[in-house]
């Protein structure tokens, strides 16, 4: 029996140690490291074997998101499972561009877990069905790069003139990026449009 070496990043304490937990009683599945943040699982997964990560996405500092793209450009044969409270649709999308192999929520029962990370294991791709057809209504990202970055930073509630300083735009290019974001949301304002795209992993 071929074991499997499994790294889970989680912000949650609680949920490491549960999934750690479950997992641990899997015959051919080892957790061999915890990380409390993406970035300290980048540096596990670049020191440890690691032959799957299980990453959460919304975590302090480096994301699930970043973390996955950074642990699969490494070239360590370390695939990345999103296991994520949030099943918004364009998390799936962004997980996929990262070069993530699975998407699965926390709530998936801990032997159907198991039977993911086989899979991933194995090479294949893994994604809980229900966010998968979610997905597909949902249709692709209409925001553009700099659409994103313009209501991440009116996100914190900065204004027009604050958003170009931190982005180097002008005021009127950052109100024409929130006009068109508005737009593509089908919202009033910003913070409606704001709402919408995170609810929808755009952000």
């Amino acid at each position: 029996m071929t074991e499997i070496r499994v790294l889970i990043a989680d912000d949650q304490a609680l949920v490491r140690a549960g999934l750690a937990a479950l997992l641990d009683l899997e015959p051919d599945i080892t957790v061999v490291a915890q990380a409390a943040d993406g970035a300290e699982a980048v540096a596990i997964a670049g020191e440890l074997p690691v032959d799957v990560a299980l990453l959460d996405i919304e975590m302090p500092g480096l994301t699930g998101l970043e973390a996955t793209e950074r642990i699969v450009a490494a070239g360590r044969g370390t695939r990345c499972l999103m296991v994520t409270t949030f099943d918004r649709p364009g998390y799936l999308r962004r997980a996929f561009d990262a070069g993530a192999s699975g998407f699965v929520v926390k709530d998936t029962p801990a032997a159907e877990l198991a039977e993911a990370i086989r899979k991933v294991h194995a090479g294949l791709r893994v994604v809980d069905p229900a966010l998968a057809e979610k997905s597909l209504l949902a249709g692709p990202n209409p925001l553009t790069p700099r659409e994103q970055d313009v209501l991440r930073e009116a996100s914190h509630g900065a204004s027009a003139g604050q958003i170009g300083r931190a982005l180097h735009l002008s005021a009127g290019t950052v109100r024409n990026h929130l006009s068109s974001a508005i737009g593509k949301t089908g919202t009033a304002n910003r913070t409606e449009a704001v709402a919408v795209a995170a609810r929808n992993g755009w952000l």
